[in-house]
């Protein structure tokens, strides 16, 4: 017999019809006649309920099927007795796949924290929570796909390992071969790279937007979506040291062609994720009701499914970083010194100020453009004032910045000039410097942290909850 997926049995499956599922138990309750086991095989939030008449099976068998125990299941469908599903499946024979000691087995049937579960993290997929997290994740990297192919974007593999630094933070993995305790040591006293594999430094790549705006340059627009690295020692709720960034470049792009494209794009993703992930995402919605039932109501996060229905019905504001000083220094926070942090021209704006400017104030996503050149990266284009690159940020409730992305700087003589102010060597970005200096265009592009993006999407609170391994300072588990 063909096993069916469990998804399938409950939206498709008919009574009266032969069945064979497969899956992993989440309870197991009955009385000395018959017991009841919820199934579950990851393909669906719902699971599928087992009957067993006690008197068909071994006792043995009976008392081996707990939580967490794999089974194959033949049997009948038959019309279901309970609330919540259509049919349930009348079991004549069951084999245990897979024992589960109860006494070891660390899922068990009630809640637990999410700070227990990061620490088992290799089995955290087997509750509700998780696996509608990753059914999410996985329809968001392919709606991604989906969004790119049909704009005719091109899927660029760019470098993991990297000699460039795209962001200038110097906060990179190095990758090196060199023997740890004893390098081989130039004249200076400094390990000598010219011995290690690549023969020169090289790190984990903390972007691949340098290399993809090469492949614009040429191919006219490409996406790359791939992990990126940051050794950043920072603890927080926001921060990894390996996440996955989707980051797009286009030639003949300006600043507002990028600023359309972002607004489509994340659209795209939640109309898609509205469509397809419907119970999941009820699911974390009740969940994340409950999660905050104790808080005072102000406090309380909008409902999950009407908080992507709001950024899709809702336009985009656009506004210039001056423009948002402005807003911010006239506001009641910042004249009861509510906000933490300062509100300056020239300072890099904070989630509180992100936050503000969305929720409160225009109670709609926003897109600042126009930043101080000074708090933004080398390659952003230079605006005439002097003082501003054409940089933009997508502004989202509750999660603050979503994307950051700008209008590159095509003018050879420009780059150069902004690289020296900056300490940048521009004989080692040779390659990227050629772009400039054959057949330059105006070019744009923008970079979304997926992570981010799928805490966005499933109202998780805490970055680490949304990628399977998460990566970060002082662990590296599993």
């Amino acid at each position: 017999m063909t096993r069916l997926k469990i998804k399938e049995i409950l939206s498709t499956g008919k009574t009266g019809t032969k069945t064979l599922a497969k899956g992993w138990v989440r309870t197991k309750r009955g009385s000395k006649n018959v017991n009841f086991i919820a199934l579950n095989d990851g393909s669906t939030i719902h699971n599928l309920q087992v009957v067993a008449d006690t008197g068909k099976f071994d006792e043995q068998l009976l008392r081996e099927i707990n939580t967490g125990a794999a089974l194959a299941v033949e049997g009948t469908l038959s019309e279901s007795q309970g609330t919540g599903q259509n049919v349930e499946l009348l079991a004549e024979k069951i084999e245990l796949l897979g024992k589960a000691d109860p006494e070891k087995y660390p899922i068990q049937p009630k809640k637990h924290s999410l700070e227990f579960l990061r620490e088992n993290a290799h089995l955290r997929f087997r509750t509700n929570t998780f696996g509608a997290v990753f059914r999410i994740r996985h329809t968001m990297a392919f709606a991604i796909n989906k969004y790119f192919n049909e704009k005719g974007f091109y899927y660029l593999h760019t470098p993991i390992i990297t000699a460039s630094d795209a962001e200038g933070a110097g906060q990179m993995f190095r990758v090196s071969t060199l023997d740890a305790v004893n390098p081989p040591i130039t004249e200076e006293g400094k390990p000598d790279y010219s011995k290690d594999f690549f023969g020169r430094p090289t790190n984990l790549t903390v972007s691949g937007q340098l290399e993809g705006e090469l492949g614009a340059l040429a191919l006219g627009e490409i996406y790359t979506f791939g992990p990126t690295f940051r050794a950043e020692n920072s603890n927080t709720t926001r921060h990894l040291a390996e996440f996955w960034m989707i980051e797009p470049e286009m030639a003949f792009y300006d600043l507002k062609d990028n600023m359309d494209l972002a607004e489509e794009f994340l659209k795209y993703l939640i109309r898609y994720a509205l469509e397809h992930c419907s119970d999941d995402l009820s699911f974390l919605s009740s969940r994340l009701k409950e999660e905050e039932k104790n808080k005072p109501q102000d406090q309380r996060s909008m409902d999950l499914v009407e908080k992507l229905q709001f950024v899709l019905n809702s336009e985009f504001v656009r506004l210039t970083y001056t423009e948002a000083i402005d807003i911010l220094k006239n506001s009641k926070p910042y004249k009861k010194n509510k906000f933490q942090f300062p509100v300056d021209w020239g300072v890099d704006l904070q989630s509180e100020h992100e936050r503000y400017l969305v929720e409160k104030h225009f109670k709609c996503p926003v897109i600042l453009t126009d930043y101080p050149r000074d708090i933004k990266a080398f390659y952003m284009k230079q605006n005439d004032d002097g003082k501003t690159v054409r940089a933009m940020d997508v502004l989202f409730p509750q999660i603050g910045e979503i994307i950051g992305g700008s209008q590159r700087e095509e003018v050879l003589e420009k780059l150069e000039n902004r690289m020296k102010e900056m300490d940048i060597p521009s004989e080692e970005m040779w390659w990227y410097l050629d772009t400039r200096r054959f057949g330059s265009v105006v070019h744009s592009g923008f970079g979304l942290g997926f992570e981010r993006f799928v805490q966005f999407v499933t109202g998780m609170g805490n970055i680490r909850d949304v990628i399977a391994f998460p990566r970060t300072p002082k662990n590296a588990e599993f």
